[in-house]
């Protein structure tokens, strides 16, 4: 998708002067603990590098006062730029959210759909062993002897493909509340003593993600105006006899990897390997552009997030997802539970992306 940046003031983004970016701020440090102590971030097309993010990584250990200490950093460290696109200039936004699931450790008559961890024969692909043929999409393959093959997608998985193999984590009660797990890529699980355990994405099949709402649209089955997470689970609610041939629309199967709760507060590790920050951390399509790098993101007609207000907010690029596809794409983090399921359902708004390009690195894109 052809796009440019357009330098701007900070005085031209809305709502600037009244936004608190101080979470952001608490997560760029969490991000330079990664990049010193792991490995950096891979740098997206636009080119925007961990090395240009550096000082105010750095920066960051510095703590702030308030809203307008947070904001002096920002302007300080940072020079904003309109991402337009040859699509009307404008972005869109959804929302995700991480949900509690009540489980049992065990399958009984009422609990028996798992949630899996990955298979020993899931192996990674790139261009180095990608078998000819096979679709350039596919990142994750299936090793059968000395063969890689497409993994079996999510109707053989439901049929039974990897039982008996001891890969289940835990059993839900719901088909439905398995499938939009896989579609959030984490969850809290919630066992009988009360205990809590937390899954992430681990890996997937592979196979392209296909977004039942879309197909329920297409079918005349849910309105465009007013399909959300309510809308489609209200459908499959009502529909008992067509949900495994609707599921089974989308072929990606997500599996995951156990995690503690650790601070309660934060969200799950995500793809940027660092806690998600609620209302702060914005899933970015990865191809494009860099983990650690803020966009402030303005819509007029998001309004249920901010008490009736419009949506202005700094946010930082912490998670990636396969549905984020292009430069104004963005999924925003609203926390852990139902209230923040109920926020995150209903998101699907046009939006104004702004990103902060470190000062250092500006120049470069003036002109882009």
């Amino acid at each position: 998708m052809a796009f440019h940046l357009e330098p701007v003031a900070f005085s031209d983004l809305p709502g600037w002067q009244a936004d608190d970016p101080r979470p952001v701020i608490a997560a760029l440090r969490r991000c330079h603990h990664h990049v010193a102590t792991a490995k950096p971030y891979k740098t997206g097309s636009l080119g925007i590098s961990v090395a240009d993010l550096l000082p105010a990584f750095e920066a960051a250990g510095t703590n702030v006062s308030g809203p307008t200490a947070a904001r002096a950093f920002f302007e300080e460290q940072f020079l904003p730029f309109r991402v337009r696109t040859g699509e009307g200039g404008t972005g869109f936004v959804t929302a995700f959210y991480e949900p509690e699931v009540e489980v049992r450790a065990e399958a009984d008559e009422i609990f028996r759909f798992p949630f899996y961890r990955r298979p020993a024969d899931l192996i990674d692909i790139d261009d180095a062993n990608r078998p000819e043929g096979m679709d350039s999409y596919f990142a994750f393959g299936r090793l059968s002897g000395d063969q890689i093959e497409e993994h079996p997608d999510r109707q053989a998985i439901d049929g039974g493909f990897l039982a008996g193999r001891g890969l289940e984590i835990a059993y839900a009660r719901s088909k439905v509340d398995v499938f939009f797990v896989h579609v959030q890529g984490a969850a809290r699980l919630v066992y009988p003593d009360g205990s809590r355990r937390r899954i992430t994405y681990a890996a997937k099949t592979g196979h392209r993600f296909s977004a039942i709402g879309k197909l329920l649209i297409d079918r005349g089955e849910i309105d465009t105006a007013t399909v959300s997470m309510a809308s489609i689970r209200n459908w499959l609610a009502a529909h008992p006899e067509k949900v495994d041939e609707v599921l089974w629309h989308n072929r990606s199967f997500i599996f995951f990897r156990e995690a503690s709760v650790d601070e309660e507060d934060l969200g799950p590790v995500a793809a940027a390997k660092v806690p998600l920050e609620p209302g702060r951390s914005l899933a970015i399509d990865r191809l494009i552009h860099t983990f650690g790098v803020p966009f402030y993101i303005a819509s007029e007609t998001l309004t249920h997030l901010d008490g009736g207000r419009s949506f202005a907010r700094l946010m930082l690029a912490l998670d990636t997802g396969s549905a984020i596809v292009g430069p104004a794409r963005g999924d925003i983090f609203t926390g852990s539970g139902n209230a923040a399921g109920d926020l995150a359902g209903s998101v699907r708004n046009a939006a104004d992306f702004f990103i902060f390009v470190p000062r250092a690195a500006a120049a470069r894109y003036r002109h882009g």
